[in-house]
């Protein structure tokens, strides 16, 4: 369902209307895409759709799927910052939240379930500032965008993205 889905959505550049834009912002994150995927396949990964940079042009990448990834992969070990899933077989749910926790990283976290206990119980124990259940975009101005672990500190965006940025202060009067 994903591929057919990934195979008929139209790339664009972010002018036209059309199109998803799996414009990336630099060079050097294509690079580290790129890197990415060659290590996913190295460590026994096998490309579903994508892999490659786009034919649009130098700073697009293809929505890229790769099954059967190595817990070794650098995918699953650093923040990917393009259109890159990284699919692993897993046979508990505990064994997929240690999977996903064991990172130094934890700025988003995302899968699919239709049981809506195992939704919250496992989006609890997820070690992320963010969790998309049944839900790939999660990310507007209204939301507190961050993450935690070596994904940063502090929140921007919402109410709360003005924590960092004030300063707290306690006082207690006695004696009036």
């Amino acid at each position: 369902m994903v591929l057919e889905q990934l195979a008929n959505l139209v790339s664009g550049h972010m002018m036209v209307k059309t199109g998803k834009r799996f414009l990336l912002t630099s060079f050097l994150i294509i690079k580290e895409v790129k890197r990415h995927v060659e290590d996913a396949l190295q460590n026994g990964g096998k490309v579903l759709c994508g892999g490659k940079p786009h034919s649009l042009g130098r700073t697009f990448f293809e929505p890229t799927v790769i099954s059967e990834v190595s817990n070794k992969a650098v995918v699953l070990q650093e923040e990917t910052f393009g259109p890159l899933a990284a699919l692993v077989k897993f046979n508990t749910e505990a064994e997929a939240i240690a999977i996903a926790n064991n990172c130094r990283h934890g700025l988003a976290g995302y899968f699919y379930s239709q049981d809506i206990s195992q939704a919250w119980r496992v989006a609890e124990q997820m070690e992320v500032g963010m969790v998309g259940i049944n839900e790939g975009l999660i990310s507007m101005d209204a939301i507190p965008f961050g993450g935690v672990k070596e994904s940063g500190l502090g929140r921007e965006g919402s109410k709360y993205g003005l924590d960092d940025y004030m300063e707290m202060k306690y006082i207690c009067f006695g004696g009036i």
